[in-house]
């Protein structure tokens, strides 16, 4: 679990990690001119395996290094939390490709070349699958590495169609009824309900159709989120004191939207700064109207979260 945490975390924060890897990388390609192609590329690497590298080790001294090793062996959480989980993987991994994509623009990758720098989606996050897969608690999870290649490829293979994100991932949180019920593993406050709550988070596709009209940046976007899920398997689950609660009553159910949605960074700005903001804040999907299937019904919200 600790580690699906840190997933969620960086799901949130992955926007800004893009940027900020692409700030770095615009500093390497505008401070000197007198390094090469190769050199900016060589730097621009160590930059991104580097701090890679620094994330990982902090991760395995952090949460790892206390428990017992194993042989590297699977664990199946596929059926965990409606698959929640495995669309946080994928967001992170999407928006970790954008960073590496920015920084080949950057440093002047070729246009049909760019698309493979969307791999650091991957080479960021599966490693995690290595500490899950050597400890004993846990295990490696083919579910969350599916997540995190899908999250590459939707980078990727725009890149290499299109030179440009015509799909995006968003993020959205509104705040759900069950975090109360069991707050150590839902959250007890508001930082942690918004990396914990897997009823409260939505994840959504976006497309943006209207690019060279007035209706610039105006799109449709669809969404999954789960609801009614206490635990991960089931409502049902035992305290520290041995202590069994039993909420079956509450069902546990699939949402899908249709929803309207607007691409900020499709709004005309010459600051870095302000489009920096932009990209950063594109990463959360806007409150809209929108359309509910869930439970055999539909149901329309005049906003939705």
């Amino acid at each position: 679990m600790k580690w699906r945490l840190l997933i969620v975390f960086l799901t949130v924060l992955s926007g800004p990690a893009a940027h900020a890897i692409e700030r770095h990388t615009l500093s390497i390609s505008n401070t000197s001119d007198t390094l090469t192609y190769s050199q900016k590329k060589r730097l621009c690497y160590g930059i991104g395996l580097g701090g890679t590298a620094l994330v990982h080790a902090g991760l395995y001294q952090l949460w790892y290094k206390g428990y017992p090793t194993t042989k590297f062996h699977f664990f199946n959480d596929n059926h965990e939390w409606l698959q929640m989980d495995k669309l946080g993987h994928s967001f992170s991994s999407y928006y970790l490709g954008l960073a590496g994509l920015e920084a080949a623009k950057r440093i002047g990758v070729p246009a049909n070349k760019r698309w493979q720098w969307a791999i650091f989606g991957s080479i960021f996050q599966d490693p995690i699958e290595i500490w899950d897969g050597i400890s004993e608690a846990w295990g490696a999870s083919a579910g969350d590495l599916i997540a995190n290649t899908f999250g590459t490829v939707l980078s990727a293979s725009q890149e290499a169609l299109w030179h440009e994100q015509k799909v995006k991932m968003k993020f959205s949180y509104s705040p759900s009824e069950f975090a109360v019920i069991r707050p150590n593993i839902l959250g007890s406050n508001l930082p942690e309900r918004l990396l914990k709550d897997y009823n409260a988070q939505t994840y959504w596709l976006t497309y943006s159709p209207f690019n060279n009209t007035k209706l610039r940046g105006l799109g449709l976007a669809l969404g999954y989120s789960a609801n009614g899920m206490i635990g991960g398997d089931d409502n049902i689950w035992e305290d520290a004191k041995g202590n069994v609660y039993d909420r079956s009553d509450i069902q546990r159910y699939r949402q899908f939207y249709l929803a309207l949605d607007y691409d900020l960074t499709k709004i005309r700005t010459q600051n870095p700064h302000i489009k920096t903001l932009l990209f950063v804040l594109n990463c959360i999907k806007l409150p809209s109207p929108a359309l509910e299937f869930s439970q055999n019904k539909i149901k329309g919200h005049w906003l939705k979260f």
